[in-house]
């Protein structure tokens, strides 16, 4: 097309050629708002990296880069599938439930083609996020904790089933299929919500301080308070309205039996008494034992998934090992756990080997800080515990030779036989820490009810009982009594290996909903709350 450039024919030429433009460009901008949805899906996602974007890309590739999010009510059944979260310890606020139905609203209303493909992907992007938390928790165990070695597996979902639940409303089924399915975990959700309804409730009284303990037999104006207090966690036949021939303000049986348990589930001394420490466990506000399950509920998303029949569990913060045996049946024993300050670290192993009647090769950190200010005083302290003193290639030294101040490189090894630290058998298996189980001479360590004693290790109670379990449930054709008997030290390979855990739980609910509180030897619950309380950002710009 031409224009003449004369006076007569310039303006309208002019307007010709505007017109005309603005046309074009209408239609560029229509055609290119018509197309966005599925080309702008695909362009949003394409080329992305990471594992969250890879799972997206395969969810809309299934669908062919359509939208999913293409009605209202479909977002309403999210938005409430989200805020049922809460029930797990997470923030419904993490998945933007409080602006999600906002933004469907403002970009159906005035949105341009690609803030709609924007608000689909980020919808769906929030779903995956969701699924992944249920599935293997929000925080990253190794960015709080310096020492932490158990392997996290990786996330399992499947994008044809993504996509169905956002077709078919199905988020909620979709959740319950991502939490740990063990009954553990199930526990703990139907305590959280117990928790919170006691906290909606106003919490439970608190028994005021008190120079003397509450003994079974007396009469006291506590008493009534105590029996609120534990009639709030279920605790039955302890108020007036269950029992009418009660004395609310006395001391009974009943009540004294409701404080044992107490005290037992705290790990505290089940006497009936009400002492400082009993008191203390009973004034704890509901709002920090909520946090505490929260807590392990995380910890549960992180380590329970795919467990294998038959493991050894040890529990550090519950002292507790339990042996889940091929036949279904579950051996339970007390253990001793590392002290604060040399803590039993969490990990994941295979019991490779036995060592009967072991000697001990005192580790660098024992030596220094525990045996040499014993040395120094009195060389003879090796003796009388029947420790001999080697050089780097394994030749003895004579202990009254040695400058203390300055010992070197030497290397002290008990002998085998009565008073060694192991005892008469090592469980073994590896790892870093160079940590296992044993035996102990110590065995009156067991009898109380808090036992953080060891340097780390886990010294087992009747572990010669779990040994002799471990050699007939592996196949290894040993009796333990007899290799004991020889006085020889020597390492017992199992036939097949038993995987092994070490976690640290302070918090676990029973069958009957009763909830098993336990100190925080090790401070590991304040870290991961506050990770777990930290708002959690995953939008793209709108």
């Amino acid at each position: 097309m031409r224009f003449q450039m004369t006076p007569r024919g310039f303006l309208p030429g002019l307007l010709l050629l505007l017109t005309c433009l603005m046309v074009m460009v209408v239609a560029a901008s229509a055609q290119g708002d018509d197309a966005l949805p599925m080309e702008g899906i695909e362009a949003l996602i394409t080329g992305q990296e990471g594992d969250s974007d890879s799972l997206l890309h395969q969810v809309y590739e299934r669908r062919g880069f359509e939208p999913a999010w293409n009605d209202e009510a479909t977002l309403a059944v999210f938005i409430d599938a989200l805020s049922s979260l809460a029930d797990d310890g997470l923030d419904p606020a993490d998945y933007a439930t409080g602006i999600l139905q906002e933004e469907y609203w403002q970009v159906q209303a005035t949105g341009t083609a690609l803030q709609r493909a924007r608000f689909d992907v980020n919808a769906t992007r929030t779903f995956l996020l969701a699924l992944r938390h249920l599935q293997r928790g929000k925080v990253d165990p190794f960015a709080i904790y310096e020492r932490w070695e158990v392997p996290i597996a990786e996330v399992t979902l499947d994008p044809m089933m993504v996509s169905n639940a956002i077709d078919t409303r199905q988020f909620a089924q979709a959740f319950a299929d991502a939490r740990p399915a063990y009954s553990p975990y199930e526990r703990l959700r139907s305590a959280l919500a117990k928790y919170r309804r006691i906290q909606a409730l106003g919490g439970w009284p608190t028994l005021p301080p008190r120079d003397q303990s509450l003994r079974p037999g007396e009469t006291h104006e506590d008493i009534l308070l105590l029996r609120q207090r534990l009639a709030m966690i279920g605790e039955t036949m302890l108020s007036p309205t269950d029992a009418p021939d009660m004395l609310p303000t006395r001391y009974d049986e009943a009540l004294a039996a409701a404080v044992r348990r107490f005290q037992e589930r705290h790990l505290l001394q089940a006497d009936g008494i009400v002492g400082p420490r009993t008191r203390a466990a009973l004034n704890v506000p509901v709002e920090a034992r909520i946090d505490q399950i929260r807590a392990n509920l995380e910890r549960a998303r992180w380590l329970l998934h795919d467990l294998p029949d038959t493991f050894v569990l040890v529990d550090i913060a519950g002292y507790q090992l339990s042996y889940f045996r091929p036949d279904g049946q579950i051996w339970r024993t007390r253990i001793v756990v590392g002290q604060p300050y040399r803590q039993t670290p969490s990990l994941r192993s295979e019991i490779t080997h036995v060592t009967v009647n072991p000697t001990w090769t005192i580790p660098p950190t024992i030596l220094r800080q525990d045996v040499l200010p014993h040395v120094r005083r009195d060389p003879g302290y090796l003796a009388r515990h029947r420790i001999q003193v080697l050089d780097g290639s394994g030749y003895r030294l004579d202990p009254f030779s040695i400058d203390w101040t300055r010992p070197g490189n030497v290397i002290l090894r008990q002998a085998a036989g009565p008073g060694n630290a192991l005892g008469q058998v090592v469980i073994r298996f590896p790892n870093q820490h160079l940590v296992y189980l044993h035996d102990t001479p110590a065995q009156a360590l067991f009898a109380q009810e808090q036992r953080a004693f060891s340097s780390g290790c886990i010294r087992v109670q009747q572990v010669l009982e779990l040994v002799q379990h471990l050699f007939d449930d592996t196949g290894t054709d040993q009796h333990l009594a007899s290799l004991i008997a020889t006085g020889q030290t020597r390492n017992v390979p199992l036939s097949r290996t038993v995987p092994l855990i070490l976690s640290y739980w302070t918090a676990q609910a029973d069958e009957a909903g009763f909830v098993t509180f336990r100190p925080d030897i090790y401070q590991r619950d304040a870290p991961l709350l506050a990770a777990l309380d930290r708002p959690f950002f995953l939008r793209d710009e709108r």
